[in-house]
């Protein structure tokens, strides 16, 4: 078909009186053209046709695995052979006077089909990603860092390909010498190295996840990306703060997830008691504080049991220091711990104290431990700072007070 289109376009030279060398390499050239621009009228024809029958198909299914196809192209892309495909098989024919000039366009158009398919390749690799990341247990198991040294692996073999092709040799040639640069190439990639086996440590170990609350250095916020060599994390002040991948795994981060898997998020702060106001009570301060009513049973049946010990040992308890007593700071703690038995937000089915800690120069410090159940970040420092309002201003009521340096 060529060689009658050539014939004709040399006849319509020659009619102009061109001259035998400008009409054989201006036909050529114009049938050349020609061909060329059949093939990428053709690539735009089936990429259409695609478009109208194979993704109208796609999308029709129930399965939205498929969909995937369509957004990383991978049939358009494949599309793309057809103009290489076209000059392969038909540039002799189109320039039979120029050999030269065919050997070099062949050569550019196997180079154009290597790049093509490793631009499919790639776009298998966005779709098994996608696919992969469209799962629930993709959270768990993070592999963008996996994806990367695929893609970084086909970008090398595409390199390796075009100039095993262009200098005419093996590709186990090729990489045989540049084995003797092994050491050259590792101190240039060493990082990306350092950081896909961190990658892969860290997916292995489940030390880090896309969404975790992490703390480590600058950075304290949530994960946003897990790459070969960066994780990036979203700072609370909406700052990004990237960090090297090994980083993370040679030096410590703490990792919130637990925290956030669990039923609470963990409430341990201290007031500090001063030393001069802890007394034992008189009757006169017990009747007082039956007046409050979440420690007036527990007072109550405090003093039938004080009473009863006290009785049992024949105690002389005229003396205030003899046997058993009640103080204002035990009854304090007391009411504390019923103060947070009833309070809807904390979670009641984790460890949940008041306790005494080592008495310090700045008083006795008086710890509540206990877990909120709401773990968002505002909400939690709302509860707290809630509790810890209460406990201050009710510290004075059992006349005790706040230690507070002057």
């Amino acid at each position: 078909m060529i060689e009658k289109y050539l014939e004709i376009l040399k006849n319509a030279g020659r009619s102009l009186h061109f001259g035998e060398t400008l009409t054989a390499g201006l036909a050529e050239g114009f049938a050349f053209a020609s061909m060329l621009a059949v093939g990428i009228l053709l690539y735009f024809l089936f990429k259409l046709l695609v478009k109208k029958t194979i993704y109208v198909i796609i999308r029709k299914t129930p399965s939205k695995y498929d969909d995937l196809l369509i957004k990383n192209r991978v049939l358009t892309r494949i599309c793309l052979l057809i103009p290489a495909i076209m000059v392969k098989y038909y540039a002799n024919d189109a320039l039979p006077s120029f050999p030269g000039a065919v050997e070099i366009i062949i050569k550019v158009a196997r180079i154009y089909e290597i790049v093509v398919y490793t631009s499919v390749m790639l776009a298998l690799v966005n779709t098994g990603h996608d696919l992969y990341n469209s799962f629930e247990f993709s959270k768990l198991k993070p592999i963008e860092g996996l994806i990367q040294v695929i893609k970084g692996i086909l970008y090398a073999v595409c390199v390796l390909l075009i100039t095993a092709f262009l200098l005419g040799k093996s590709v186990s040639t090729i990489v045989i010498g540049l084995g003797t640069l092994s050491a050259v190439l590792m101190l240039i990639f060493q990082d990306s190295i350092k950081g896909f086996v961190g990658s892969i440590q860290l997916s292995i170990n489940d030390m880090l996840r896309i969404g975790d609350w992490i703390v480590t250095g600058p950075a304290d916020g949530t994960v946003l990306e897990i790459n070969l060599t960066t994780v990036k994390v979203q700072n609370w002040d909406n700052t990004i703060t990237t960090i090297p991948t090994y980083t993370l795994v040679s030096s410590p981060f703490t990792n919130w997830r637990g925290m956030s898997d669990s039923g609470g998020r963990r409430i341990a702060r201290s007031i500090n008691i001063d030393v001069n106001t802890i007394r034992y009570c008189t009757p006169e301060m017990l009747e007082k504080y039956k007046h409050y009513a979440l420690v007036k049973d527990y007072i109550t049946q405090r003093e039938e049991d004080i009473a009863e010990y006290n009785k049992a040992n024949r105690i002389d308890t005229s003396e205030i220091m003899n046997g058993r007593q009640q103080t204002n700071l035990g009854i304090f703690r007391a009411y504390i711990k019923a103060y947070l038995n009833h309070n809807p937000k904390l979670n009641h089915n984790l460890t949940m104290m008041v306790r005494q800690l080592q008495p310090t120069e700045f008083g006795v410090p008086l710890q509540i431990y206990a877990f909120s159940s709401d773990k968002q970040w505002l909400n939690y420092e709302e509860i707290q700072s809630d509790i810890f309002d209460h406990v201050i201003s009710a510290a004075p009521m059992f006349d005790l007070k706040i230690y507070q340096k002057r």
